[in-house]
């Protein structure tokens, strides 16, 4: 009796780490999908064209390259409770620099305050993704980030939806309008637009707060992220440097092209709905669809992998997946060809989970600055959007989305050859 009840202690603590990385994965997950709703919604309060709109993904993603490695060494300070608890209060500064950009109109601002949140996303992804893929088996870390990953992006599918009723609220009636408005009318109503995104901030801020205090008291327990196996630490012996680990690298350009097609997947359907004639009233919960399709690759994940799958036969179908998909919305039109770029959640979504094991397997003692060079990665979720806005201004929102096909090529040469590639 006595063994039983001390089994079902430690099972309970086993699972109260998994609960509060689900709990911030659905948090960076809220604010990371909001971009998808705010890069319409600014492109008409700031009267921006596509170009210009898409830099609310690149400054918010841009700060994965530039903050990664400080965050590492912010990390190897803190410890992974404390980094996290840092993470979540400077994510509430960028927040709270929403409201004088919003008062002011100044879309200068805006992007400061996505880039500062970014950096705070950058120190919590740096330490919760190795974390969950050391909080266990090797071999089924995919499915734990697969957990995460349909904590994530829930709050992704619900974010979109709570944040476009708010601040997209009659906006086709409000285009039609400003066509007709002299300057100090168009400005009045453009100001009014802005100020929508003061309310849904300030409780942004409350709640980031408030996480911060709780994880900081919680009993989530520190992982020995330096700490090798005797495999891992024989064959480490001669290694001095990340460089030396290529496997790691392929990975991080396979994660910088993923993550790119997520974004551009996310954040660009409600305008390239748009673009056929869809209502922005319509429109916003395109968003919400992708992230429903990645919601249910995860469980396929969960169910799947490692007993019917591999990792790395999971990758190798999400691209494959990927590419067909890309190319159907391509030769498509209208609302099948939307459903297309909806449906490229499901090809993604099994590519976080199975890229983070294989890019950071056999590194032992050079697990956290490894994670610092994958979450670099992440950029491609500031520099892909970019070139397909780009893209979109020089030839057609539907022809820019060829940028996709090559960026699952590369990710499908990873999972059949990329990850073996290892040093002596």
């Amino acid at each position: 009796m006595t063994n039983q009840i001390a089994d079902a202690k430690s099972a309970k603590t086993a699972l109260n780490p998994i609960f509060i990385i689900g709990a911030l994965f659905f948090v960076f997950g809220f604010v990371t999908w909001l971009n998808a709703v705010l890069i319409p919604y600014l492109k008409i309060a700031c009267e921006l064209n596509n170009f210009e709109s898409y830099l609310v993904a690149f400054a918010f993603y841009i700060s994965y390259l530039v903050m990664a490695i400080p965050s590492g060494m912010v990390l190897k300070k803190t410890g992974f409770k404390k980094g996290m608890a840092l993470g979540l209060a400077v994510m509430a500064l960028g927040a709270l620099i929403f409201i004088p950009a919003a008062m002011s109109r100044t879309y200068v601002l805006f992007l400061l305050g996505l880039f500062v949140q970014g950096t705070g996303l950058a120190l919590l992804q740096t330490a919760s993704n190795p974390y969950i893929t050391i909080l266990g088996p090797p071999e089924s870390a995919a499915k734990r980030i697969s957990i995460m990953g349909i904590c994530n992006k829930l709050a992704g599918a619900i974010a979109p939806i709570a944040l476009g009723a708010v601040v997209l609220k009659d906006t086709d009636s409000l285009l039609q309008r400003l066509n007709s408005m002299d300057l100090a009318s168009k400005a009045a109503e453009l100001d009014e637009l802005a100020s929508r995104v003061i309310v849904p901030y300030i409780i942004i801020i409350l709640v980031l707060v408030i996480l911060a205090v709780v994880l900081n008291r919680s009993s989530l327990p520190e992982v020995d992220a330096d700490q090798e196996d005797e495999v891992s630490a024989k064959a480490n012996t001669n290694k001095t440097s990340i460089l030396q680990f290529p496997h790691l690298l392929l990975c991080a350009l396979a994660l910088f092209l993923y993550v790119g097609v997520e974004v551009i997947a996310g954040d660009t359907i409600i305008s390239y709905g748009a673009s056929w004639g869809i209502s922005l009233s319509t429109a916003k919960y395109f968003t919400t669809a992708t992230l429903i399709s990645m919601i249910v690759g995860y469980f396929i994940g969960v169910i799947c992998i490692p007993r019917y799958l591999s990792q790395q036969t999971a990758l190798k179908f999400s691209a494959i997946l990927g590419i067909i998909l890309s190319l159907a919305a391509i030769f498509t039109s209208g609302f099948v060809s939307v459903a297309f770029i909806a449906l490229l959640g499901l090809a993604n979504s099994l590519v976080w989970p199975a890229l983070w094991p294989l890019g950071l397997a056999g590194l032992g003692r050079f697990t956290k600055i490894g994670s610092s060079i994958l979450i670099m990665g992440i950029a491609g979720g500031a520099i892909l959007p970019l070139l397909y806005g780009y893209l979109a201004d020089m030839t057609s929102t539907q022809s820019a989305y060829w940028i996709m096909v090559p960026c699952y090529l590369y990710i499908l040469y990873f999972a059949v050859y990329g990850y073996k590639v290892r040093t002596t």
